[in-house]
């Protein structure tokens, strides 16, 4: 949408290569339940009155403050502000800040993919032959739960990736400085001890964030935006527990007695098993990554603790 309220459309595929002067505070990417994006350039009250959140809360996800990793649930909006992924969903829209990021651009494209309904899908690519229950099922699946589980998705990945990186360098500056002790490995090994000292705090935050959702009902129930909307909310039967089953993501990750039992579920209004699942596969991927961290952080610590002693003993 341009300053004169026109719709830009966007193509995830060629977003590398828009260039970033207009990237500032107001430029995001909007998607709808199509998948299809329109790039927005519109201030903050324009996206305020779209998506009916509070200034402080649009504050969250201003690139030029430091805000820690949080997920809340509004009246009609979810707030997401993960590491560089700060967005804002409803029940049938997801609007993304910075889309030419070039750590964005990959949640772009994941949005584009995944958004759209399977039988849309299958429809658009002429995809015969499957189950057309099965198809239904998934038809069911509450958009903003396909918007946050790709947030939630590309932000575990990414903070695995730079735990993974680090690692990589961490046991071979390790092992030159047991060899031989200088100042250049010493100064290498500090500085990568510093590095994962920071990555830590932040996947721990990530960690703590959705485990705080995890303990509490009512933070949960606040994410069931299509439940809001009214009685024929998406969310509003067995579609959806189906849906976390066939998910290709989520349901690698629950057992076969776990899927068997919750394609019996009947929502209510109190009922948060859905979304419960959903946050507990991805809490169980980010504690591994802060369990890594924690171990390759601890033999820093021991190493440099005994190449001091090895110093004052000369």
């Amino acid at each position: 949408m341009a300053r004169d309220g026109s719709v830009v459309p966007a193509d995830p595929g060629a977003m590398a290569v828009v260039k970033k002067k207009t990237q500032s505070a107001r430029s995001w990417i909007l998607f709808d339940t199509t998948g299809q994006g329109s790039l927005l350039d519109v201030d903050k009250y324009a996206i305020m009155h779209r998506v009916q959140i509070h200034a402080r809360d649009l504050r969250i996800l201003d690139p030029l403050l430091s805000y820690p990793s949080t997920i809340l649930g509004r009246e009609k909006a979810i707030v997401l502000n993960l590491e560089h992924i700060k967005a804002i969903i409803t029940a049938e829209e997801v609007l993304l800040r910075d889309p030419t990021d070039e750590n964005v651009i990959p949640v772009v494209e994941e949005l584009h993919r995944r958004l759209p309904r399977l039988s849309a899908g299958l429809q658009q690519h002429d995809l015969g032959g499957q189950n057309d229950a099965e198809a239904a099922d998934e038809d069911e699946s509450p958009f903003e739960f396909r918007a946050l589980e790709v947030a939630l998705e590309a932000i575990c990945s990414f903070l695995g990736a730079r735990t993974t990186e680090l690692e990589m360098a961490a046991y071979p500056a390790l092992d030159e400085l047991t060899s031989k002790i200088s100042s250049r490995n010493l100064d290498r090994v500090r500085k990568l001890k510093s590095a994962m000292t920071r990555l830590t705090a932040r996947v721990q935050k990530v960690r703590d964030e959705i485990e705080q959702l995890l303990d509490d009902d009512d933070d949960m129930a606040d994410l069931y935006l299509s439940r809001k909307v009214g009685s024929s909310s998406p969310v509003s039967g067995s579609g959806a527990a189906n849906w976390f089953a066939a998910s290709p993501t989520i349901g690698s990750k629950i057992s076969r007695a776990s899927r068997a039992s919750l394609a019996t579920i009947r929502l209510d209004e109190n009922d948060v098993e859905e979304l419960e699942m959903l946050l507990e596969a991805y809490f169980s991927e980010i504690d591994h990554t802060l369990n890594k961290l924690t171990t390759v952080r601890a033999i820093f610590v021991y190493v440099c603790v005994c190449v001091n002693m090895c110093n004052r003993e000369q």
